[in-house]
This record gives structure tokens, C-alpha cells and sequence, in this order.
């Protein structure tokens, strides 16, 4: 499942208003272990904005709204906020469970490692004990 998540935000500059959106694939960053990046820059360059400018400035100033959340993503966004501590928690948790559930299926014939949770948890450990060491 993809997780998408819309970025957006308003401002003015000299009786202008300028609106920049971009739209975030979550899954590419967490897939290589990297955190999402600054988004007032890539915001910036949606508008073709320098860096160095007043209007990014300006930009800066206001907060980003997050909307049009897809996947995952949908459970960490609330009135225009958007959770990435927990987003990105929930989702290598759910990536983790994903490969466990594919052991589980090859290796002891369970088709839905939920339906046996003394196993999941004993996956789960295991694979968090190989983690940490």
C-alpha cells in the first residue's frame, strides 16, 4: 500500500497571494531509512522560489497543511496536521509484520500470522532481538 500525503501552504507577499502544494511519497523515504526532508524548500521550488528571497521568507512564516492522505498515512492526519513521529513508527511496524507474516507463511503454513498471536509475538521478538544486536 502507498502512503501519500498532500503538503501545502498560503501566504502573501506584496498583495499576492501564492498557494504551493506539493505531494509527499512516504514510502520512498522510510524504504531507504531516511527521514522525510525540510518541505519549506521543496515547497519553495514548487513556485520556483530562491531560497534566498523575501517570499520564501514569508513562506516560512506560515505553517504547512497536510491533506489528501492516502494509506497508512490516513490515521496520523487531523485537521490539516500530520504526525510523522508516529506515521513513520506505525510504518516500519507494519512493514516488520509484513515480512514476519511471509515467514510464517513459508516456513510454519500460517496464512494469517494474526490468527496465531503467540507466534506473531514470538516472531516479533526474535526479530527485534536481531535488531538490536
Amino acid at each position: 500500500m502507498s502512503n501519500y500525503i498532500t503538503a501545502s501552504v498560503e501566504f502573501y507577499y506584496k498583495g499576492e497571494k501564492f498557494n504551493a502544494s506539493i505531494e509527499l511519497d512516504l514510502d520512498q523515504y522510510l524504504e531507504r531509512g531516511e527521514e522525510v526532508p525540510s518541505l519549506y524548500p521543496l515547497l519553495a521550488q514548487s513556485l520556483n522560489l530562491d531560497l534566498y528571497s523575501y517570499e520564501y521568507e514569508m513562506m516560512q512564516a506560515e505553517t504547512i497543511v497536510y491533506n489528501n492522505a492516502k494509506g497508512l498515512c490516513v490515521q496520523f492526519c487531523h485537521d490539516g496536521c500530520f504526525d510523522f513521529e508516529s506515521f513513520a513508527s506505525a510504518w516500519l511496524e507494519n512493514s516488520t509484520l509484513q515480512k514476519l507474516s511471509t515467514i510464517a507463511k513459508n516456513y510454519l503454513s500460517i496464512d494469517d500470522l494474526n490468527t496465531q498471536p503467540d507466534i506473531k509475538k514470538a516472531l516479533l521478538a526474535a526479530y527485534k532481538q536481531g535488531a538490536s544486536e
